[in-house]
């Protein structure tokens, strides 16, 4: 009687523990969810800020939250795609992951003026320059080896 009472104890000890575990792993992903839209609402209030002012970037903003969107809430990620002030400036990477003309000299023109503003305007340190005026060139780069047209 003392073995089958052990075996109760340990089955249930094992359904505690699967319990528990269910409960983390959902947990986890509620956290994450909400992490992630946290996040997309975050950059798209940036995203609204960059319309508004010229000096702030829009679309990376917008790419961002399109990605936590995807990730998190697929109605949030429609609404984004389909909204009449945000849409235009992502459906065209979402839909064939161009970047239009436009759209690559209006960033790559922000990036070369923030990069020299900080190299001769401010008295940043010498590695901060180099480390940001060369995050921008990466940035650049990506950005201008994107396609502009869709692909025939």
């Amino acid at each position: 009687e003392l073995g089958a009472d052990l075996a109760n104890l340990k089955e249930a000890a094992n359904d505690i523990l699967r319990t528990c575990i269910e409960m983390t792993v959902e947990t986890e992903r509620a956290y994450r969810r909400h992490l992630l839209q946290g996040l997309g609402w975050v950059c798209v209030a940036l995203g609204a800020i960059g319309i508004v002012l010229p000096v702030m970037p829009t679309t990376v903003f917008l790419l961002i939250a399109l990605w936590a969107f995807a990730r998190s809430s697929p109605r949030l990620h429609t609404w984004l795609i389909e909204n009449p002030y945000f849409g235009p400036y992502i459906a065209d990477w979402e839909r064939d992951r161009i970047i239009p003309v436009r759209a690559k000299i209006i960033a790559v023109t922000m990036m070369t003026i923030s990069g020299l503003w900080l190299a001769l305007g401010t008295t940043a340190p010498l590695i901060v320059v180099f480390g940001v005026v060369s995050i921008l060139i990466g940035v650049a780069s990506y950005v201008l080896t994107r396609p502009s047209q869709p692909s025939i």
